[in-house]
């Protein structure tokens, strides 16, 4: 029987890895109680409330069947952080079963289920968020200011670079299965540095070419990739996954008056020129910071915080993977769809 504590009751879809990281977060927050645990198998679950979970006030139930989780618990909002292809269905039952949704990026890995889950988020009146990493920096938040305010003048170009192991590091996972991931380096790690373009160009996507290479394996390992938005910026980010030495996680953002490096992998660091001026402190306040992505979806739900990330985002990406991976089939400039 689930207990009553008076607090938010959430669940958790998905007990591997990176639930383990946002854990340690959702932990700290006085607001929630943690009531299910839910994952294919119960020998998954029952490991993660092991490392995880020991130390908390009320044992949370453990579940295999998302749909009987909802029903038995009635639970307020879910985290969802379950292999990519299986992001849409789940954030459908979710929403249905009137949950808030957190889900890991990406959102989904279709343009038509992105443009179908803005929709279910419209009729349920539930708050979605995605997982990115940098929307709830100060850093980050800043940037788009600066871009939405044409404070150096119109954006013009965004280049950006990650380097990893990656290949390697996922052989024999569900990360190199199309089935379960949807694509390869360019949608799991290296689509923080897609994710906080999107974020911050905030345009759709009207014109995407790229060369891939597979490396052998069944999903993209290094990818180069030359976009056009519909706002009129341009960009080329460079994605490497066969590269034992990490490095880049680098973005720059060229406007007509000035400029702005940045970490676009975790917001570690921002680099700021006004015209030709080094910014030596840029104005970043603590009101831009929204702390984690987990901290600013519980809080939007109490009511103390606006989402930083919504469905809108994960339209763009979505808009913005199929066409890298149509260009990669057809060798051709590719065109996305746009609702």
């Amino acid at each position: 029987m689930a207990v009553n504590t008076g607090k938010l009751k959430v669940v958790l879809l998905g007990c591997g890895g990176i639930m383990g990281a946002h854990m340690k977060r959702i932990k700290t927050l006085p607001d929630i109680n943690i009531a299910g645990l839910c994952d294919v198998k119960e020998e998954t679950v029952k490991s993660f409330y092991t490392k995880h979970l020991t130390d908390t006030a009320h044992k949370p139930q453990y579940f295999t069947d998302p749909g009987k989780m909802y029903a038995e618990l009635k639970p307020a909002a879910v985290f969802i952080a379950t292999p990519h292809t299986q992001h849409y269905t789940q954030c459908v039952q979710a929403l249905e079963a009137g949950c808030h949704v957190f889900v890991e990026k990406p959102m989904v890995t279709s343009l038509t289920d992105a443009y179908d889950l803005e929709k279910k988020v419209r009729e349920t009146g539930k708050i979605l968020v995605i997982g990115y990493n940098t929307p709830c920096s100060g850093k980050f938040f800043y940037l788009r200011s600066l871009i939405r305010e044409n404070k150096f003048g119109k954006l013009e170009l965004v280049n950006g670079f990650i380097s990893q192991g990656w290949m390697r590091a996922t052989t024999g996972m569900w990360r190199q299965e199309p089935s379960l991931s949807g694509g390869g380096q360019a949608y799991d790690s290296g689509a923080h540095l897609f994710n906080s373009l999107c974020w911050s160009v905030e345009s759709d996507v009207d014109e995407v070419f790229a060369f891939v290479d597979n490396h052998g394996t069944k999903v993209d390992i290094n990818s180069v990739c030359s976009i056009k938005f519909a706002n009129g910026v341009l960009a080329n980010i460079t994605i490497g996954g066969n590269c034992p030495a990490p490095a880049g996680r680098f973005m720059t953002f060229i406007f007509d008056n000035g400029r702005v490096e940045i970490d676009g992998w975790g917001a570690g660091w921002i680099r700021v020129w006004d015209g030709d001026k080094p910014v030596e402190t840029p104005p970043i306040t603590p009101e831009m910071e929204a702390g984690h992505v987990t901290v600013n979806f519980v809080n939007s739900i109490l009511g103390k915080a606006q989402p930083r990330t919504s469905p809108r985002n994960g339209i763009i990406q979505s808009q913005l993977m199929d066409a890298i991976y149509e260009s990669q089939r057809t060798g051709k400039t590719a065109r996305p769809q746009r609702g």
